[in-house]
């Protein structure tokens, strides 16, 4: 069964809007996995809008599942990943303004560079995986960064799916494939819901983890966390 991450920014945006610790970003995690959630997902940025360094630190003895840290490589966000050690983390090159990430990674361009973090993140112990747009050309270059898995944004196909979603969940397939070409595990994320879910499970091989924030969340408002959770694992579930 593909695991489902819970990505709890948004629970943090909420709270950051009137200040004080309500609602509970630490609940959230504790009452996501009691649920059923496999993993935790935060996304912490330098102008910590949504989730804090406070927040990772005051987490990460709270995870009994798997502790998914993303962010851009820069060397802050660095050294916080190493001092606490999660299970994974998720490399995305968004821009520090960025409303929310919006593109995969030029593994060509940065191929050094990711290669240098990637193998630091790796020697201590930590799963890396690259945000990486349906390219399947690019595949083979995030492989070349010694990187474990790829995370594949799937913005994209959550836009064409209601118009055409044989014709969106192409690229991502081919993606998916070569991915396994390369043996490199396989995670997805970004604008995943309720609606969109099945689908591109069912189609997408080898899919480890997807990570699911905002769609969860707001579904949640109306159908409760708990329920909400359930109902993302019965899509995920391979019968």
């Amino acid at each position: 069964m593909t695991k489902l991450s819970v990505n709890i920014n948004k629970i943090a945006t909420l709270r950051n809007a009137r200040g004080g610790d309500v609602p509970s970003v630490t609940q959230v995690a504790i009452d996501a996995q009691r649920y059923g959630a496999q993993g935790i997902t935060v996304h912490p940025r330098p102008d910590q809008r949504h989730i804090t360094r406070k927040d990772v630190y005051d987490l990460k003895p709270l995870i009994s599942t798997e502790f998914n840290i993303e962010g851009n490589p820069h060397q802050p966000f660095i050294d916080l990943v190493l001092e606490v050690r999660p299970e994974q983390v998720t490399l995305v090159p968004d821009a520090d303004d960025a409303l929310t990430s919006n593109a995969g990674w030029d593994c060509i361009k940065h191929k050094d560079f990711l290669k240098e973090v990637v193998s630091e993140f790796k020697k201590a112990g930590i799963r890396t995986s690259l945000f990486l747009d349906p390219n399947p050309e690019m595949v083979r270059h995030a492989a070349d960064t010694g990187t474990d898995r790829i995370e594949l944004y799937t913005e994209a196909y959550a836009k064409q799916y209601s118009s055409d979603r044989a014709a969106a969940i192409q690229p991502y397939l081919q993606t998916a494939q070569k991915a396994e070409e390369y043996h490199l595990g396989l995670n997805a994320g970004h604008d995943l819901s309720l609606e969109n879910l099945k689908y591109f499970a069912e189609n997408i091989p080898n899919l480890l983890e997807v990570s699911i924030g905002h769609a969860l969340i707001s579904e949640a408002l109306y159908l409760g966390l708990e329920n909400t959770i359930q109902a993302y694992l019965k899509r995920l579930a391979k019968w």
